[in-house]
């Protein structure tokens, strides 16, 4: 249905003559407000009659200012009755907004109870205009499909790249092997899919996937054929890349996030590598998921979804016990010959190291022993530490009580080793704390909760004298390591490549991961441990993958047997019986005391729905409370649109408190 918009309140530039064909330009216009998210309706002059396409960008006035905007569409009437306002200038002729894009624009809006106009800000990037005016490249020429035997590792793996060289709209969750080069596993999809002449889009969590995948879609596909997005290209180079795409002279589109609106000319294959990375959250509203955009976008354009990883989610896990996608693995046999011997050590199961070095390295004797097999053996060596920094969490050694800033109740920790630096230090506030005293029980001694993982190369450095001990994480990450003995000290998600595989991965402190209060706590630790073990050699050539938790633990269970669908299906069995998501559909509401007690007031929610709460939120300096509101995912579009509904009502009124509304927010509690 039409919107008109309101006559400017300015006299135009003179008299103004409509265009002779569809005169009226629906507008979707740069106003984030709740309530103004529809579309309106100007009048298209005659000057812009050629140049005002649907797609194109535009200035309006509205509300006597001059704003941005997109055309959505040109049409011959309106409904509006009274007389409407003109374009004011057609900021670029390129259609940059084609009728799919905004149909997927208004779906996640709709799905996130946002406004459209904020999806397009993340979807379309800021124009450049030197290279909207360059020539476009010619199409690639079509190649013939790659070689795809490793997919016939997997029982359902020949049958999909079937069914997309059939162009049919098929449906996967991929389990890849321990091992598998899986870069090249996608690039063959995506290569297949090229050689029909369709489009292909694959998002990945960071730029290190990014440049792994990149490498392999231009050595199957070539490099004409593939594009890649991401913001650290700069604004030229990624806006060219995103031309490329959208006027079809790339068939394969590679990139993180925002990646997933990419408007890839006849989409036959959306991709989403390791779904559980939270980098797939997207932290700008409506904070729509890449997993769902791609599932949205599958709906509309009948285009293939793969939802793939070394870990399942809960998410993934539903949508193949609904049917609605099927589960690509491999058998047990080629499970078990690509994975790495994995053992668990418990914290209090008695083994202790059996000497000063080990003891000192906190490992216990098993996972120091294989440590040392695999760096006698000519191999690298990967310890995995939950955290970063030298000792980034302090508690009382006496009471156990975690150790506060005096001046902001900040959390204490070492950040650096030597000199002054081995003082306490407030996380938040920056303060060394020379005289701690509990403020519990008074003791004056501090231990560490938590070890970094500088703190960690420190104790292995002197643990294993002689061996090079190099660390990745926050500002150095590395990409890859050479073939030699080393102990590369990583954080979880920046553990680096290493030429044919390490020879042991040890996975440290798993209470750390596991203890978080989060209810993705055990999913997530699961996803961290088998990225990292999948890096590790087979068991037949050596490897061995050590993990430093309790083996009674199913997430451990799940580890040592390499069978993270198990642990997907006990996931979302908990969540089913919690209420918790993806078995239902859940809104976080944030906000002052006031505002939000007067939306829960105002929110019209469906009979099955129920509010949990509201409680203040911990650590926020401004008091702010958090509701949770749940309904049955028959009953997500409902609170969807309810939610839509009252920050409307909230924007007209120009309430001053802000309200954050977050559907399905990874963190709950």
């Amino acid at each position: 249905m039409t919107r008109a918009v309101p006559k400017s309140g300015k006299p135009g530039r003179g008299q103004r003559t409509p265009a002779a064909t569809r005169p009226i330009a629906r507008v979707c216009v740069d106003v984030p407000l709740a309530h103004l998210d529809r579309l309106f309706d100007y009048q298209v002059p005659v000057e812009f009659e050629e140049t005002a396409v649907p797609g194109c960008r535009a200035r309006v006035r509205f509300a006597g200012q001059l704003v941005d905007g997109f055309v959505v569409e040109r049409a011959e009437t309106s409904e509006h009755t009274g007389r409407l306002a003109f374009l004011e200038r057609v900021t670029s002729p390129e259609p940059v907004l084609g009728p799919e894009l905004a149909a997927l624009a208004r779906a996640v809006a709709d799905r996130y109870a946002g406004a459209m106009i904020d999806v397009l800000r993340l979807a379309i990037p800021p124009r450049h205009a030197k290279v909207e005016s360059e020539e476009p490249a010619p199409p690639p020429e079509r190649n013939e499909p790659p070689d795809s035997t490793g997919w016939q590792r997997y029982a359902r793996g020949p049958a999909f790249l079937d069914a997309l060289k059939a162009g049919r709209n098929a449906h996967a969750v991929w389990q890849a092997l321990p091992g598998e080069d899986w870069p090249t596993r996608l690039a063959e999809l995506a290569a297949t899919v090229a050689a029909e002449g369709r489009g292909s889009v694959l998002v990945v969590p960071d730029h290190r996937d990014l440049a792994r995948l990149r490498d392999a879609c231009e050595r199957l596909a070539g490099k004409d054929a593939v594009v890649a997005l991401s913001a650290d290209l700069g604004p030229a180079r990624r806006y060219r890349a995103w031309l490329a795409a959208e006027r079809g002279t790339a068939r394969i589109v590679i990139g993180t996030r925002a990646t997933a609106f990419a408007p890839v000319a006849d989409p036959g294959l959306l991709v989403v590598w390791d779904d559980g990375d939270d980098l797939h959250a997207d932290q700008r509203a409506p904070y729509p998921h890449v997993r769902d955009v791609l599932v949205q976008r599958a709906h509309q354009t009948g285009a293939a979804l793969v939802v793939a990883g070394f870990a399942r989610t809960a998410e993934a896990q539903l949508l193949v016990d609904t049917g609605w996608a099927h589960p690509i693995d491999a058998g047990r046999d080629a499970v078990r010959a690509t994975m790495p011997r994995v053992t668990s050590v418990g914290e209090h199961d008695g083994q202790l190291a059996r000497d000063p070095a080990a003891h000192a390295a906190r490992l216990p004797s098993m996972a120091f022993d294989a440590a040392r097999a695999a760096l006698k053996a000519g191999a690298p060596v990967l310890v995995q530490v939950p955290r970063r920094g030298y000792v980034p969490s302090l508690s009382c050694a006496q009471c156990r009580a975690p150790a506060r800033c005096r001046r902001c109740a900040g959390p204490l920790a070492l950040p650096v080793s030597g000199g002054e630096a081995r003082l306490p230090r407030c996380r938040w506030c920056g303060v060394t704390e020379a005289a701690f005293r509990c403020a519990t029980c008074g003791s004056r001694r501090l231990r560490a909760v938590v070890v970094g993982d500088k703190r960690t190369a420190e104790e292995l450095g002197r643990a294993f004298s002689g061996v090079p001990v190099r660390t990745s994480g926050a500002g150095e990450v590395l990409s890859t390591v050479d073939a030699e003995p080393a102990l590369v000290v990583a954080t979880p998600g920046a553990e680096p490549v290493a030429e044919g595989g390490y020879g042991a991965v040890l996975l440290l402190d798993g209470w750390a991961l596991l203890g978080r209060p989060d209810l993705r706590a055990s999913e997530e630790t699961l996803r961290r441990w088998m990225s990292a073990a999948a890096l590790a050699k087979p068991a037949g050539e050596g490897g061995r993958v050590v993990v430093i938790a309790e083996s009674s633990i199913p997430t451990v269970q799940a580890l040592v047997r390499w069978d993270p669908a198990w642990h997907a299906g006990l996931e979302l069995a908990g969540r089913t019986e919690l209420g918790f998501p993806p078995a239902v559909r859940m809104a976080s509401i944030d906000g002052s005391p006031d505002a939000l007690a007067a939306v829960l007031d105002e929110l019209e929610l469906p009979d099955t729905g129920e509010v949990l709460g509201p409680v203040p939120i911990e650590g926020d300096p401004d008091g702010k409370e958090r509701a949770l509101v749940r309904v049955p995912r028959a009953q997500g579009k409902a609170l969807a649109a309810a939610l839509a509904a009252a920050q409307s009502v909230r924007t007209a009124r120009k309430e001053p408190d802000p309200v954050r509304v977050r559907l399905d927010p990874l963190e709950l509690i």
